[in-house]
């Protein structure tokens, strides 16, 4: 069954069997140092802070990626790289660690993902990589180290936009990179054709006409001498090469005078120029007429400006909210080149989706990883159900989403951000990437006052409850007295006992009230993981972005 997983793809990955997608199509953070957050202002109404990670794409180097770096060779001897490349990774490393230590930061991210991507590739599968001209050559270095240079396939340049962003001193950038790589020489493909011939070719080649339509005149002959039958003399003209007797021209005789055409190349030729498919010149040199309908429409090569694949529009339907939100077409095209009905597509960066969307389109199955449990609720609720009427339990699964205690207490265990990050959105707030001076703040929520233009806030700690103590609960009125936040809130995945729970209640009552409108909301409030799966959501007024989630989420 298709699957929907909230979740890290690497975590994801290593759960996954080895040879068990035919295609991975990864669209990931593009080391473009930019946050993007419209996703949330089209769920709020208005924009968020700059603090709230909607999807960071803002590398450095820290504690945890110094820890991948030091361990990466290792990984990469494990997934069975040449010592080569494993040495050529360390050297290099040290040299970006001094140079440029945020694109050396992005490259370990990177790379410790597409290592387990080579394992859970079919032997006939492919692999696409879409990023942009930022770090795309470095990614490119890693893949032939991961995948091979020798199933290196193509650099195919896509047109995002339809004109370059202007900036000093450089010409305007408008495209992206797709890498394209195979498992081995048995990969499937199937060369994608354009839709409908270009205006410039109809223009320039098939510029005649006749009661059959548009054509051009081509010879019947082919380069390269030959001694046999073709490289013979025909009705008085020896080639310059040898004659041809073209598989279209061939078969609209047959078709025409539902005759079989038979013999050697020159008795076939005559056998045409006697029914009159065969035009002649003033100086007797053959030809035939090539007509626009029989010809193939041409291949599409690795430069992908033509309008099928054209960049949407701002307004387009198709439009989720996502500022890297790539066209359904394009997936599409990426699908039915290299796949087969029935095979299964995996996206670890799924986002919104498109290429789920466009795998289902294709009669594929697919699997889709995505990191944020706003990502997985839009998905849920506008692609799968709105847009394919797909039904969950049915059509798809959804994993990695808590829907007991049980379920919470195994994500605490396996990933306890993750688990941070489904609670704090859970609960509709946010996941933040900033840190305040007195504690780390997982999340906030937000909420409209009247009157207001800005929105509002409730700060948001998450910890697992066995070892929280007063001490905690100190720390968190510390955020709130020195924040902007107006409330505070505590998540638990384990409820205090009931001493522990009447001492916390009593000091966080201390906080007092935030007055509303008449309404009395306390400023500092507990829930735990038990209550946030029964629905219950921390009191507050109107939430920004509330009820997005399908039931089955919450």
């Amino acid at each position: 069954m298709n699957r929907l997983y909230f979740g890290d793809c690497l975590t994801i990955m290593e759960e996954m069997g080895k040879d068990s997608v035919d295609l991975i199509y990864l669209d990931p953070p593009f080391n473009s140092q930019r946050d993007y957050n419209a996703i949330y202002k089209d769920e709020t109404g208005r924009p968020l802070p700059a603090q709230i990670e909607a999807f960071s794409d803002m590398w450095s180097m820290n504690e945890e990626r110094e820890h991948e770096l030091r361990t990466m060779p290792v990984l990469m001897r494990e997934a069975g790289i040449a010592d080569e490349s494993v040495e050529f990774w360390r050297l290099w490393m040290n040299a970006l660690r001094r140079t440029n230590p945020n694109l050396l930061a992005y490259l370990s991210y990177m790379t410790q993902r597409l290592l387990p991507m080579k394992s859970i590739l079919r032997p006939t599968g492919s692999i696409y990589l879409h990023c942009d001209p930022t770090a795309s050559h470095y990614i490119k270095v890693m893949m032939d180290s991961i995948f091979g240079h020798e199933n290196f396939r193509n650099e195919i340049v896509w047109r995002r936009t339809s004109g370059g962003k202007e900036a000093g001193g450089q010409f305007g950038r408008n495209s992206d990179r797709l890498m394209f790589y195979s498992a081995s020489k048995a990969t499937v493909f199937h060369a994608p054709r354009a839709k409908e011939h270009n205006e410039t070719t109809i223009r320039d080649w098939y510029n005649k006409e006749d009661e059959n339509g548009s054509y051009v005149s081509r010879p019947l002959l082919a380069h390269g001498a030959r001694r046999g039958d073709s490289g013979q003399p025909w009705r008085g003209r020896a080639p310059t090469g040898h004659w041809i007797v073209p598989r279209v021209l061939q078969e609209r005789y047959e078709r025409q005078t539902d005759k079989k055409l038979e013999g050697s190349v020159r008795e076939r030729l005559e056998a045409l120029a006697v029914a009159g498919f065969i035009d002649f010149s003033r100086t007797g040199n053959p030809s035939w007429r090539r007509y626009l309908s029989e010809a193939t429409f041409p291949r599409i090569d690795d430069i992908w400006s033509d309008d099928e694949v054209k960049p949407m529009g701002r307004t387009s339907k198709e439009r989720l909210g996502y500022d890297t939100q790539k066209p359904l077409a394009l997936l599409e095209r990426i699908i039915a080149a290299s796949t087969n009905p029935g095979d299964t597509v995996f996206d670890p960066f799924c986002g919104c989706a498109t290429t789920l969307e466009a795998a289902h389109n294709l009669g594929r199955r697919w699997i889709g990883v995505d990191i944020a449990i706003h990502a997985v609720k839009r998905v849920a609720a506008l692609r799968l159900r709105d847009r394919l009427a797909l039904k969950e339990g049915e059509d798809f699964e959804i994993d990695g989403v808590p829907r007991d205690m049980e379920g919470a207490r195994d994500l605490w265990q396996r990933d306890k951000y993750h688990f941070q990050r489904w609670a704090v959105e859970q609960v509709d707030g946010f996941v933040t990437t900033k840190r305040t001076a007195d504690g780390g703040i997982d999340g906030r929520l937000f909420f409209g006052l009247p009157n207001s233009k800005d929105l509002s806030s409730m700060a948001i700690e998450v910890k697992g409850g066995k070892n929280v103590g007063i001490k905690d609960i100190r720390e968190l009125r510390g955020v709130l007295d020195n924040d902007e936040a107006l409330m505070a809130g505590l998540i638990l995945l384990e409820p205090f006992g009931p001493t522990k729970e009447r001492n916390a209640r009593r000091f966080m009552a201390e906080a007092g009230d935030l007055n509303v409108m008449g309404v009395r909301y306390s400023r500092m409030q507990i829930l735990t993981a038990a209550e946030i799966l029964e629905g219950k959501r921390f009191n507050t007024p109107g939430v920004a972005g509330r009820g997005l989630a399908q039931p089955a989420l919450l």
